[in-house]
Parts: C-alpha cells; structure tokens; sequence
C-alpha cells in the first residue's frame, strides 16, 4: 500500500466513528488537494473507504435541448423550470451559478430533471469519507509494513489504530466463546442424524430429495465435516439411507455446492433419501 494511502486510512482511524468531510484529510504540507483526492478514489475504488459526493456541474442532455426547443411541450414547463434548462444551455455549469431562484427549490427541480432525463451530472464531488467495514479489517488483519512507509504516527492516529485493534481482538473473543459452546453441545448419534434428515425434509418439502447442505447447517457444530460425513456412510451401509449425486448444479451457489461429499469420478454426493 502506497505511504499516502496507508495515512489517508489512519487520519480516518482518529476521527469520531471513523468518518469525516474530505477537507479534514490534510495528508502532508506538499500533497494538493487534487492528489489527495485522487487518493480518496483509489481507496473507494478498493472499498476500503466510503465517500459521499454532491453534485458538483450539470449539464442538459439532448432530450432537455429538445424540450426547450418545442413550443408546444407535453411537459409545459413552469418560468423557474425554463430558467434552469436555459442555464445549462451553454455547458455544464454548477448549480449555484443558477440564480434568482430558492436554493432548496433549485435543488430538487434539477434532482427532478435528472430523473426525467433532461438534465445529467457532468461531475461530482467527495464532501465526506468514512472508513468501511473492509478498510477496518484491512488495516486490523492484513496490512503488513513494508519497511518502505515513511511518516510520522502522530498520537491520535496511533490511539485511533490501537483502539481498532482492541475491537477486532474482542470481537475475536466473543466469536470464539459462541464456537467453544458450540462444539460442547451433545454429538447426536447415527440414529438422531436419521431423524434430523427426516425433519428437514418435512418441514422444508425436499419430497426424500436433501440437498446435504440442510444438514451441515443444522448439525456443523456440534459435529465437525468430517464426523457427519462418516456418520452419513454408516447409515448407508445400514441400508437407512441412499446417497444421490448432483448432476445439474445451476439451482445452488457455489457454497451450496462445496458442501457435497467429494467423489473421485463423478459428481459430489449431495442428496440425501431415507429408506
């Protein structure tokens, strides 16, 4: 990750709830606003920061060029209507630079003419960035120093990235606490495992016809993938239940799909039918 980029996501770590107007990012006394910016997009291109842009020039499209022109328009339109098409006759222009009518009523007459098609944004503006749920992992989990980043941590910054730390080890923990009382809840047995297949099938209408991925939903954890795996066996070589294979797999995601036995030849064992 490029210096600036990487302190661009620190200056946010120091703001209250990780957000700010783009304005308060001063990355360094020689970075313009032009490259800061620029900066800015390239981390919402990656979604590690979220940015909230206002209109910043209109201009009229071909479809509002022919409304002016037409004398007698469908869509008459009122004088402030005609005002702000006629403004925009010229090129793209900011909306301030319409006068003579009430900003609020300015406002939502060009939102309406963009949403009719006779007007379109020619450019936007970043006002405000705040750091998204991917940039707060990124910078917790996977960012690595290079030895190449060069800047001083001032101690905001650092507070605000020991703060994140803190959050995502405690969030760690309680995760792992909800799996430690997962896993030492009760194993049911071949026999209950049956049952459970019997149940999902009813309650969800498979008419006998599983998909697998029911079952490691309900029973993964307690049991591991494995342990369900070879419970399944058993109760096939008892005769209590048959083992189908996918062959058409365009009704399943791909998660779904990867939750099927493996097969050496041949589709993943993915149904499961009761004797």
């Amino acid at each position: 990750m490029d210096t600036l980029e990487l302190k661009f996501l620190l200056k946010l770590l120091s703001k209250d709830n990780y957000q700010a107007s783009l304005s308060e990012i001063k990355l360094n006394d020689k970075t313009k606003a032009a490259e800061r910016n620029k900066i800015c997009r390239q981390l919402r291109d990656r979604k590690l920061i979220d940015c909230k842009e206002e209109i910043k020039t209109i201009k009229l499209t071909p479809d509002g060029k022919n409304v002016l022109k037409l004398e007698n328009s469908p869509y008459p339109l009122s004088r402030e209507e005609q005002k702000i098409l006629q403004a925009c006759q010229q090129g793209a222009i900011k909306p301030s630079q319409i006068k003579k009518i009430l900003a609020k009523t300015r406002d939502e007459l060009i939102q309406k003419f963009i949403d009719k098609g006779y007007l379109e944004v020619a450019s936007t503006e970043i006002k405000e960035v705040s750091l998204s749920e991917k940039g707060q992992e990124f910078l917790a989990n996977e960012y690595q120093p290079t030895g190449e980043e060069n800047f001083i941590l001032s101690s905001s910054m650092l507070k605000g990235y020991l703060s994140l730390i803190r959050k995502f080890i405690l969030v760690g923990i309680e995760h792992q606490k909800i799996i430690n009382q997962d896993l030492n809840l009760p194993k049911p047995n071949d026999d209950e495992i049956l049952q459970t297949i019997i149940n999902l099938d009813q309650e969800l209408g498979t008419e006998n016809f599983l998909p697998i991925f029911y079952l490691r939903e309900k029973l993964q954890p307690p049991l591991s993938r494995n342990e369900l795996d070879q419970a399944l066996y058993r109760l096939e070589k008892q005769d209590k239940l048959e083992l189908s294979t996918l062959v058409e797999s365009v009704h399943y995601t791909p998660e779904q799909i990867q939750a099927g036995i493996p097969q050496g030849i041949g589709g993943c064992l993915f149904f499961l039918i009761t004797n």
